[in-house]
């Protein structure tokens, strides 16, 4: 009996984590649909990952255009007619040089838009097939510049956006336990990314704790916020 290769689904993978992520991904022999807003950016970044066991395909996606990731899905739906692994990774503005008492509220409010909504839109839009996947994971890639309980004042948008986006993971962890869908958050740390800057670590490293979430076994968690494999607090 053949069995079929995992399909994963990575935003914003044409370079940095999101890039590293789908590598690593397709090096396990996963389809990967590489998504990017430009649809020349995907191309650009499957091509550079073309030789490895799993197949890399380019795939066009904004996460804040809804009607985007509905065709997406629809298209998904048709070819390659599964998904198994959804890795929301595309996210903007790290605003480190602003104040929660002065920001402007709408660059927060657009900073929201991407990296909380435009993952909530992504699960909502793909959990037809995710439950159709005999072992689906979700992972939320996340920041601990988002947790609670270390949070400290600056960086007000992104960080807001990304323990907004933690909550998500709980609630949707707690609503999909019973379907066995997998959903984590991960904090990939520091890393030498365009958003990141210099002097972070490589983003292989980082990439390793999101498919280290992307590739649990059944019996793995649901529901927590991880780096590099071990709990983050809330």
């Amino acid at each position: 009996m053949t069995t079929l290769a995992p399909v994963a689904l990575v935003t914003g993978a044409n370079r940095g984590l999101g890039l590293a992520t789908a590598r690593r991904l397709a090096e396990l022999g996963h389809t990967v649909l590489l998504c990017a807003r430009r649809p020349e950016d995907a191309e650009r970044a499957a091509e550079s990952l073309v030789g490895l066991p799993g197949a890399v395909l380019p795939r066009r996606l904004d996460v804040d255009d809804l009607d985007g990731i509905r065709a997406l899905a629809r298209s998904v739906e048709t070819e390659p007619g599964r998904l198994d692994v959804l890795v929301n990774n595309a996210a903007i503005n790290y605003d480190t040089a602003e104040r929660a008492c002065d920001v402007d509220l709408d660059e927060v409010r657009r900073t929201l838009e991407t990296n909380l909504f435009g993952a909530w839109a992504m699960v909502q839009a793909f959990l037809p097939l995710l439950r159709r996947s005999p072992a689906a994971r979700v992972v939320n890639v996340s920041s601990e510049s988002g947790s609670l309980a270390s949070m400290s004042g600056g960086t007000p948008a992104y960080g807001i956006s990304k323990a907004a986006l933690n909550a998500l993971t709980r609630k949707l962890a707690d609503e999909l336990r019973g379907e066995r869908i997998l959903v984590n958050a991960v904090c990939p740390g520091w890393l030498a990314t365009d958003m990141g800057g210099p002097g972070g670590g490589p983003v292989e490293q980082g990439a390793a704790g999101v498919v280290r979430a992307a590739t649990l076994p059944d019996s793995g968690p649901t529901g927590g916020f991880f780096r590099d494999g071990r709990p983050l607090p809330w």
